[in-house]
């Protein structure tokens, strides 16, 4: 069984993205995905794969730790 560390992606995606003046779609199609994937990545319910955040950061010209936040859960054996 699969153990739930609670660890979690937080994200500035939005962020970025209004500030560029950008449409979810616009930015989708910048990175090759669809809309409905920034949108629930923006909204912190889909958390993307290593090489799209990487995409992103790209884009915006940024290191991938400045718009992606990884955040420890509690449940971890320190």
């Amino acid at each position: 069984m699969k153990k739930d560390f609670g660890d979690s992606i937080s994200n500035k995606v939005y962020e970025y993205r209004v500030l560029a003046r950008m449409t979810q779609k616009e930015l989708a199609d910048k990175v090759g995905v669809s809309k409905q994937t920034i949108f629930v990545m923006e909204k912190g319910n889909y958390v993307p794969t290593l090489l799209l955040a990487f995409r992103i950061a790209d884009f915006f010209e940024v290191d991938v730790n400045d718009i992606f936040t990884y955040e420890k859960g509690s449940d971890h054996d320190d």
